[in-house]
């Protein structure tokens, strides 16, 4: 198990060379090795300890626990309204459980280290698919000077050839933006997504998961009933069917516990706490990109921002000359490249695409 979870640390590793956004890697990186350790707790708690422990007279006890783990167990919903010890012996377990209408199965917490599983894979996919459209283009026009740590003519040499490259490819950078901005638009989408499956996967119950625990803190503790016992039951009942020696049909009545819903619950309520998070970071930098693709006056201060030995006028020749793609792509390489080697490059590059204002200025 520890083998397993350390293998996850890769996905965390520092990018020398980064071609996104934090908000984009808290996306990709940081809730895919959450949601694949969550699963694979759950995973080993699920199969390595015991998920389900039922208490019946007359039968095999791992036959009954086996059965109801299948088959699943249900509680009647009603009955959390009523008080635990005097009305009722647990949360959601009555003794009219005759009545079928009214039981509430429970048979996804069987599910949730592979619905955990496939939730990781999702939130993966914008990477994997940013990862084949970028193709390691930052890497190869950066070629090392993001370390400063070299001879100069090889310095020189290189920084030669990286402002030849943006010379001769202006206008050439649209689609590589539009696939990067679609990308962050689909890390949007997979969350949402997630969110509602999740709502219905919980039979209606996720989107209030939060809200509902941060409102209990409010109630008296003898007035509290835990939110998450609607989800994900400590204590529930099943039914078993046999038959006798007699060959007449014989019905048990058992009542079972499952402490993996106490992972499962802990888990859930982390996740939905973090999907609140990552959703309103993912709606700040989505509306943040509108601002940018609307209002090209913005553009020369975020440039500047970038880095402030660059001149704010040379900052609005490079915004104004250049189409959308080429812009973002001198603003990623601010990110990567070393800040005196990305202020001569530019500074150079302004003057290859507006000579008539250098020519002014001299």
């Amino acid at each position: 198990m520890y083998k397993l979870l350390v293998g996850l640390k890769s996905y965390l590793k520092w990018q020398d060379i980064q071609t996104d956004n934090t908000i984009f890697r808290l996306h990709n990186s940081f809730t895919t090795v959450l949601l694949l350790t969550c699963s694979l707790i759950i995973t080993a708690t699920q199969y390595v300890g015991n998920p389900i422990s039922c208490i019946v007279n007359g039968i095999p006890t791992h036959v009954v626990n086996t059965f109801c783990w299948i088959h699943s167990t249900f509680t009647m919903p009603d009955a959390f309204r009523r008080q635990v010890g005097r009305e009722v012996a647990h949360p959601g377990v009555s003794n009219d459980f005759d009545d079928e209408d009214a039981k509430k199965y429970y048979t996804y917490y069987q599910w949730v280290c592979f619905v955990l599983f496939f939730q990781a894979i999702a939130c993966y996919t914008p990477k994997f698919l940013w990862d084949k459209f970028e193709g390691g283009l930052m890497r190869m026009i950066v070629m090392g000077l993001n370390i400063t740590i070299c001879t100069r003519e090889e310095k020189e040499a290189k920084r030669d050839a990286l402002l030849d490259y943006l010379t001769k490819h202006v206008k050439r950078h649209k689609m590589y933006a539009i696939r990067y901005w679609l990308c962050e638009a689909l890390c949007l989408v997979n969350i949402i997504l997630q969110m509602y499956l999740m709502n219905r996967f919980f039979d209606g119950e996720f989107m209030s998961y939060g809200t509902r625990i941060m409102q209990l803190s409010d109630v008296p503790q003898e007035q509290r009933v835990d939110p998450m016992v609607y989800i994900f039951p400590r204590v529930t009942k099943c039914i078993f069917h046999k038959y006798g020696a007699s060959g007449s049909l014989q019905k048990h009545d058992s009542l079972c516990i499952l402490p993996l819903n106490i992972v499962n619950e802990k888990t859930y309520v982390f996740i939905w706490f973090w999907y609140m998070i990552l959703l309103a970071l993912l709606i700040g930098l989505i509306t943040f990109r509108a601002f940018m693709l609307l209002m090209p006056k913005f553009r020369p201060r975020l440039l500047h921002a970038r880095n402030r030995m660059i001149s704010l006028e040379t900052c609005r020749t490079l915004s104004q000359k250049l189409d959308i793609g080429d812009w973002w792509l001198i603003y990623m390489l601010g990110r990567n490249l070393d800040p005196a080697i990305y202020k001569e490059v530019m500074t150079e590059f302004s003057k290859e695409i507006d000579p008539s204002r250098y020519n002014r200025a001299k």
